[in-house]
């Protein structure tokens, strides 16, 4: 008697949709509402977390908006642009994880429900950033509680507020990241001992002491944190008494599921390489928002997101899919800049760069090969935690067949 063979083979569900994108975030809650209203049929956007809106959801502070309205708080700003895109017509799944690939634009999803296979017309990768925690961050010590990052922190917070979350906090950063969680843990009754970044110069925020040129040596404490122990560029050493840490501003693009594909990534952001229309090297794969360059504001994550709907739907209607344009590449101090390659024609507002260390009174040069395509002299001071937003203008002397296009920069540090 035969009897039936029994195996472990997971089952799996397959669907079609049009549009698919990863991630309800700002940028590709957006996207979604853009390409939902322009009619691209069965736009769906997958959440792995159990309710959409991204990073702001956690952040109240205001100023969210664009422009930023002082009055806007991230939560509502969350909710609103989560309204619009049901609104427009896409379907939200939360709880959803996107874990890998079964074809150049199908992906494989796990939920409660079950497993999934989604094929897309096009699919848009907008995972957002995630921080890197105190391990990656290689500083020894004990591993006591009180260790967070601000993720962590606003997590921890909201929507208990108020409740302290320790006595006594150190800032370890001073971009504006840290000088909100400054003013979220002052809020929450936490006195912050310090902020504490390695670069030369930073904002200080009234009545904590700031301490530039100074980086973390070790944690101390065992079961809860009693101390960092820090060290000063010209060599001082000493130890700030505290038991609250809040590790600040060390965001990396979230890319495993564009690496786990086969997507090249940016050699600067570690973020998937696009051109300035937002197209990865895979044909009908976008990436958009803080999956591209790490953190950088709501509004601009969201501005890439409404900027990449127009070629998302020129996809959808039967444009062809360009060839990668020349890379574009930045030298010392600068950082790395966004788009990876310039596919012409380059929308207008598209390119971002950061620089590595502060610099004043910058003169930047662009070059493709031996030319002088373009030189700017920035009116403000650059620094490491705020982009330059580059004009567009000067793609149009690109040699699409030439070599690399280069940007370099001098100033003072």
């Amino acid at each position: 008697m035969n009897h039936p063979e029994h195996t472990d083979r997971p089952t799996w569900t397959d669907r079609t949709v049009d549009v698919l994108v990863v991630g309800a975030g700002p940028a590709g809650l957006a996207l979604a509402a853009r390409v939902a209203r322009a009619g691209a049929g069965r736009v769906e956007v997958l959440e792995r977390e159990e309710e959409p809106g991204g990073t702001p959801r956690h952040l109240h502070h205001g100023g969210f908006g664009s422009p930023p309205l002082p009055w806007l708080h991230g939560p509502e700003y969350a909710r609103r642009a989560v309204a619009e895109a049901v609104h427009a017509g896409a379907a939200l799944r939360t709880g959803v994880t996107a874990t890998g690939w079964a074809g150049p634009l199908t992906l494989e999803t796990t939920s409660p429900s079950g497993l999934e296979r989604i094929t897309a017309r096009a699919v848009v990768l907008a995972t957002g950033a995630r921080e890197r925690p105190r391990a990656a961050r290689l500083i020894p010590g004990t591993r006591p509680a009180g260790v967070l990052t601000t993720g962590e922190l606003h997590r921890s917070l909201h929507p208990y507020a108020p409740h302290p979350i320790g006595r006594r906090a150190v800032l370890i950063g001073a971009e504006p990241v840290a000088r909100h969680a400054a003013r979220t843990l002052r809020r929450a009754g936490t006195h912050v001992a310090a902020m504490l970044t390695e670069h030369p110069r930073a904002t200080p925020l009234p009545g904590i002491p700031l301490l530039t040129r100074t980086t973390v040596t070790e944690l101390h404490g065992r079961g809860r944190l009693s101390g960092v122990a820090v060290r000063h560029q010209d060599g001082r050493t000493g130890v700030i008494a505290c038991d609250t840490v809040v590790f600040t501003g060390d965001w990396i693009p979230e890319h495993d599921l564009a690496r786990r594909g086969g997507i090249p990534l940016a050699p600067g952001t570690r973020g998937p390489a696009v051109d300035a229309a937002y197209r990865t090297h895979t044909p009908g794969v976008f990436a958009v928002g803080n999956a591209l360059h790490g953190i950088e504001p709501a509004a601009t994550a969201a501005a890439e997101g409404n900027a990449a709907a127009l070629p998302l739907l020129a996809h959808l209607s039967g444009t062809p899919w360009p060839t990668p344009g020349p890379p574009l590449q930045v030298h010392p101090p600068l950082s790395w800049a966004t788009p990876t390659h310039l596919t012409t024609p380059t929308p207008r507002g598209s390119l971002l760069l950061r620089t590595a260390e502060p610099l004043t009174a910058p003169h930047l040069e662009i070059h493709q090969d031996t030319r002088l395509l373009w030189h700017h002299r920035p009116w403000t001071r650059l620094t490491p935690t705020h982009s330059l937003r580059l004009p567009t203008h000067w793609t149009t002397r690109v040699n699409p067949n030439g070599g690399p296009v280069t940007l370099t920069i001098r100033g003072r540090a």
